[in-house]
């Protein structure tokens, strides 16, 4: 088979067969087939898209490229979430734990943050001791023992992906909706759960600012995962505003804690229920997880989770050792709070990274005192800048320029749950 008869078979508009996906797919993977040759096989797909059958194809294609965790000694449900991202996103920490007191397992394979929006992972090792870098026997110890571990991919994991995302990342053909959603698929469907549910963020702070095409990702990414046997659903959710009231490692940390002990802030407590209540739906569990958090099994979970993965529950987070306090302008109602501009500022601050071998400021982040519709008078404090370096307090704060925005009128209420998609 040649690499520019597949080319063109897709540059013309024409469907790619199932065996020129699998060649070209094994053979990018080997190093057979050139870099150039590979972009401007994305650069077709980017720009003539792929069918469903095509498309599914392609995904079981990344997945045979590596191995799929076995998770047949697990002898209950198995069910995971996959966010797309956002600021302030810190659902998976108390999610994990609360569905496990459920009595159901998640096996959560989780990535690090780039850019403007955090990683479950990077928050995670702000907790002194904690590993997620684990081996599969390790993965299904915890998971046996706990109901739920939260871990980074293994590189043997479809392989396919991280070779042809890092060629994206550098050829403009990261926004595709077939190559996002057999990205992201292709890793959650090796991970070895029987339910998935999506939860994809649209709005300011979000990958896909678009509402449409948050739809299309959406049906395109449960139509992938219902194709590959994985019971599979969809929330549209709003990530124009900050989730929660933090942004930034050991600060989520501290707050997903304290949704844990039934003291999270309203909105994080909205998305993390209706979360849930997917999960379990999927897995027809028929238990209210408000009840699991109130009686403090979820919190126990937790713990168990973090000791079982090398963390010390009770050790102390990183704290910031300068912080800087913006104020509001002016009297009146706080009527935007745009999440791309608090999470650059974060990631300005040290909570991120630019690229993948960077490190993070653990204790860096935001603090956001005031949400909007909330009444400020002149002068009071609406973020809290966290770092551990003074110098990036002028560069973070010009992130936050336009960021906000203060009224006579309170706004209206936005629905964070917006749209469900099912198959």
């Amino acid at each position: 088979m040649d690499a520019v008869d597949v080319i063109r078979t897709k540059r013309d508009g024409e469907r790619l067969s199932d065996e020129q996906i699998k060649w070209f797919v094994r053979s990018y993977t080997d190093e057979e087939i050139a870099h150039e040759q590979a972009s401007a096989l994305l650069m077709a797909i980017v720009w003539r898209g792929m069918e469903p059958d095509e498309l599914s194809t392609w995904t079981q294609a990344m997945l045979d490229s590596g191995e799929r965790v076995d998770l047949s000694a697990i002898t209950i449900p198995t069910v995971d979430k996959h966010s797309t991202g956002g600021v302030g996103d810190k659902v998976s920490l108390p999610l994990a734990p609360i569905i496990a007191a459920c009595g159901l397992a998640d096996p959560m394979m989780s990535g690090r943050g780039l850019g403007h929006t955090g990683g479950t992972l990077d928050k995670l090792e702000s907790i002194p001791g904690f590993n997620v870098d684990l081996a599969e026997d390790e993965v299904l110890r915890v998971l046996q023992e706990v109901g739920c571990v939260i871990y980074s991919s293994s590189p043997k994991v479809a392989p396919a992906d991280r070779k042809l995302y890092a060629l994206r990342d550098v050829t403009g053909t990261v926004e595709s909706i077939p190559l996002i959603a057999s990205s992201i698929m292709s890793k959650k469907i090796a991970e070895g759960g029987g339910a998935l549910v999506l939860d994809v963020k649209v709005g300011s702070g979000a990958f896909l600012p678009d509402m449409s095409m948050a739809r299309e990702l959406a049906e395109t990414m449960v139509r992938i995962g219902e194709s590959h046997d994985v019971k599979t659903t969809a929330l549209i959710t709003d990530m124009e505003v900050p989730l929660g009231r933090t942004a930034g490692n050991a600060l989520e940390v501290t707050e997903a804690v304290e949704m844990l002990g039934g003291k999270g802030p309203s909105d994080l407590d909205e998305i993390t229920y209706a979360l849930a209540g997917e999960m379990l739906a999927l897995c027809d569990v028929k238990v209210d997880p408000r009840e699991v958090v109130a009686d403090g099994t979820a919190l126990e979970k937790w713990r168990a989770m973090v000791t079982a993965q090398g963390g010390d529950p009770d050790a102390a987070l990183p704290e910031a050792s300068e912080r800087r306090t913006i104020t509001a302008p002016r009297s009146g109602y706080l009527t935007k709070l745009n999440a791309r501009a608090v999470g650059i500022s974060a990631w300005r601050l040290g909570a991120g990274r630019s690229r993948k071998e960077d490190p993070v400021d653990h204790a860096a982040g935001i603090v956001c005192l005031a949400k909007p519709g909330d009444h400020l008078e002149e002068g009071q404090p609406l973020l809290e800048l966290h770092t551990s370096d003074p110098s990036k307090f002028e560069y973070a704060e010009a992130a936050l320029a336009d960021g906000f925005e203060i009224g006579d009128d309170a706004p209206g209420p936005r629905p964070l749950v917006i749209e469900r998609i099912t198959a």
